[in-house]
Order: C-alpha cells, then structure tokens, then sequence
C-alpha cells in the first residue's frame, strides 16, 4: 500500500496510468514545469522512494533514469539527486489548441521512416517518385485506400477510393464538385473550422442545423432541406470536432433515409473513426450512393502524411471530383503516398495507430483525474469539449489561459452559425499536441487552477 506522506509533487499512482516508471518521471516533469520543484531540490533516496510507493527498487531506479534522460535530474554522489538546472526552455506555451496524434510509447520514427522509406526505394523507381502522376493515386495506393477503409466498410473495390492530399483538400474538391457559389451548406451548429475557411473562399454559405446530445436532428434537417434546398450536408459523425460526440448508429440511419428522400449528398468526415471505441457503421453504410465518406492519416498517424481516402460509388462523381481536386491540388506528393501506401500494406500503420489509440486513452484518464467533475469526455479520440462554469466565457478563459502560457481553442472558433450570439460557452482541449506527457499534466493541471478562479480574480492579478 502506497504511504500516504507521499513529496507534495508525486500523486499516487494509477493502476490504469501506464508503466510506474513513467509516471513518476512524468510527475517529475510537470513538477518542474510548473515550479513544484526547483533547480537545487533534493529528491527521496531511491529506496525510501520505492517504499513509500510500495514498488520495487528498479522501478524507482528507471523513473530517475528516465528523468535524467530528460535532463531534469542530477547525481550529486554521496549527496544524492537533485533537480538540474534546465537545458530547455521549460515555460514555452503549452499547446494544447491543435488536434494531431500524441507521440505513442516505444514507437521509433526515425527507424519507421528509415525502413518505410527503404523498401519504397526497393519496389519503386525513383525517377517515378519525383514526377507527375494521375489525380485519384496509384493502383497500389487504392489499394491501400480500400484496405485502409475496410475496418469501416469490409471488403472494398478499390477503384471506387480516391487518393487526395489530406482531408481539406478533399473538402475543399466536394465543395467544388457538388455545388454552386451562393449555394447552402447545411451543418452542426459547432463544426470543423475548415469546413467554414473553405465555404467562405468559393462564396458558398454555412447554415447551421440544430443538434443535441445525440448530433444533428433528423427533424431539422429534413426541416432545412425542403426550406434551403442546400447544395451538401456536412457531417462529422465519430468523435466530432469540437464536441467528441459520437452519432449513435439508429440516428445516422435517420439522416441518411432523410438525405436519400430529399436527394441531398452528405460529405462524411470521419478522421476519427479508428480512434473510437466500437464506434457505429459510418452514414455511408445506409445511402452509399448518396454519401461522400472522408477518412485521413493525418489524426490517427501522423500530420506528416498528407494523404486522405475519398470513397466514391458513382464513376462519373468521382471524375467530377477528380476535375474539382485538380484546380488547386494536382497529386499527393508521391513520395509520401507510396510510404503511406507501404506502411499500410506491410502493417506498421496499424502498429501505429494502435500505439496513438492506447496512448490517446492514457491521456484521456489523465484529464480526467485532473479535470475531475468537469471531464465530459467519451475515453478515446484526440481532444475533449470542456463547458465553462458561468463565470468564465471561452474567449475570456482563452486569453486567461494564453497569460499563463496555455494555448486552448475557444467555441468560437468552431461556430458555422456567425449571425447567432448564442454560441455554446466551451473550450477544446487537444491531448496530443504536447509530445512528453508530463508537460501535458502540467498544463492540465494550469488550466485546471485557472479554472477554480473567478475571472475578476485573475484580471485583478495581472493588471
């Protein structure tokens, strides 16, 4: 049994938190970063340490291995171990404003991209990685899209995915292909930013339909389609960005009944499907014919790889896409499309993506734990949706947070419906933007203590 006169800055240990080891250094590290231990501190001896924790004696020994290896500790000798002097800027921002995979334990990039790299340059020739190809990808890259979709849809044919550079520039294309300028685009009343960038540069229009718990409702959107005719629906049904909420499976068969009856195309966007625990089939399940299914890399690999797949039934639609992708957008870079391609095929991107999903959910416990009653989340996926105590307004918690060197993205950020005043008062908070989880704890934790404070408070103190 862990003793409960445990140093002021090591929490107790989670059964459910990952290696000991690593949480001790973690908890280290966010001491340091937010000054519960100083340069010149002395730590426990190991073994009073591994006692008070109830814990072996090695496990101690590799936190503070670990530690050093951060730079954060320094052997004294016979005086012991002490916090170092900081090599590294410890107070940069802490970033927890961008939604890119976090970092997944004991996963080597360098030998990843080494290896992918090298049997890209056994199969291919060169010379065709530095040239222009096709719209749409490769066989093998289709190959690859199908395969990569297939936990979603089963078994695919592969001429029916479409190969673009990154999930935008597929939004971007549809937008194009699917309607006119001044045409409507029905969405949530909160959604993807670039959805609203990309409406806004072609002259088209974002009308925001009324959603709950549960997502958009069938209702009001068949409600909008015979009042606005919209050119597309816009959804993103798994985990949504901002909200996290996930559609559940007998809604998305109502929009999609609704969208078939009322013979609008739906753009589904779906980054985060194979982030999800046991998530429902995709909308396109239910009107194939009638839904543009989006899946990219970029959230459950790496930002790096600028490659996302569009399943489309229609031969003729997806030529309409292909004319559309081609005036901004002529090829995914090859060269990133065969690795992508490569690492799919020979399994190292399920690897990964098992990697980022395990330690997206060591993360989401972690807030949990420091966000206490406010963690609204669903357990998995890359960011949570944090709904503000009255006195806070998400653009003033935004500001507040950047003067203390946290940046957030506040609701308004995500707001499709501009002429309304109502927006939901909330902020998101990505968890894989910080690369060392022990920065993020402290910056949970910042964001936490700036949250138990009133507003007034916090601008009598910096004024």
């Amino acid at each position: 049994m862990q003793d409960d006169n445990l140093p002021i800055w090591l929490p107790r240990l989670a059964v459910q938190g990952g290696p000991r080891f690593l949480q001790i250094a973690d908890a280290l590290q966010a001491a340091v970063a937010d000054g519960s231990l100083t340069p010149g501190d002395r730590l426990p001896p190991q073994r009073r340490l591994a006692a008070q924790l109830d814990v072996d004696l090695t496990t101690v020994t590799r936190a503070y291995d670990e530690a050093r290896r951060r730079h954060l500790l320094e052997g004294r000798g016979a005086r012991g171990t002490y916090v170092a002097a900081p090599k590294v800027e410890l107070t940069a921002v802490l970033d927890l404003s961008m939604n890119t995979p976090p970092p997944p334990d004991g996963v080597d990039f360098d030998d990843m991209l080494k290896q992918g790299l090298s049997q890209v340059l056994m199969r291919t020739d060169a010379e065709l990685l530095m040239t222009y190809h096709l719209g749409g990808g490769s066989d093998s890259d289709r190959k690859a899209g199908a395969q990569w979709l297939e936990p979603m849809f089963g078994a695919l044919d592969s001429g029916q995915v479409l190969v673009c550079p990154g999930a935008q520039a597929a939004i971007a294309a549809l937008i194009l292909a699917l309607t006119e300028p001044g045409d409507v685009i029905l969405a949530e009343p909160t959604s993807y930013p670039g959805l609203r960038t990309a409406a806004t540069q072609f002259g088209r229009r974002i009308i925001a339909v009324q959603a709950d718990q549960h997502g958009m409702l069938p209702e009001m959107l068949e409600k909008a389609c015979r009042q606005h005719r919209p050119g597309l629906v816009y959804l993103n049904p798994t985990l949504q960005n901002p909200t996290a909420i996930t559609i559940p499976e007998r809604r998305r068969e109502k929009l999609a009944r609704i969208a078939t009856r009322c013979n609008v195309r739906i753009v589904e966007d779906d980054p985060y499907w194979l982030l999800a625990d046991a998530p429902p089939p995709p909308i396109a399940t239910y009107a194939p014919e009638q839904v543009y299914y989006i899946s990219t890399l970029s959230k459950c690999l790496t930002p790096g790889l600028r490659v996302a797949f569009v399943l489309i039934r229609d031969p003729q639609e997806r030529e309409r896409f292909l004319v559309a992708l081609r005036s901004f957008a002529l090829m995914v870079a090859p060269l990133t499309a065969a690795l992508a391609t490569q690492w799919i095929l020979d399994g190292s991107a399920a690897g990964l993506m098992a990697g980022v999903r395990k330690e997206a959910r060591l993360r989401h416990w972690m807030a949990r734990d420091i966000l206490a009653g406010r963690y609204s989340g669903s357990g998995d996926g890359l960011h949570i949706w944090l709904e503000l105590p009255g006195d806070w307004s998400s653009a003033q918690l935004a500001r507040a947070a950047d003067n203390e060197g946290i940046a957030v993205t506040p609701a308004e950020a995500f707001t499709t419906d501009t002429s309304s005043s109502g927006s939901v008062n909330a902020i998101r908070i990505s968890l894989g933007s910080i690369k060392d989880r022990g920065r993020l704890q402290a910056g949970l934790q910042r964001l936490s203590h700036l949250l138990a404070r009133r507003p007034e408070s916090f601008s009598a103190a910096v004024v």
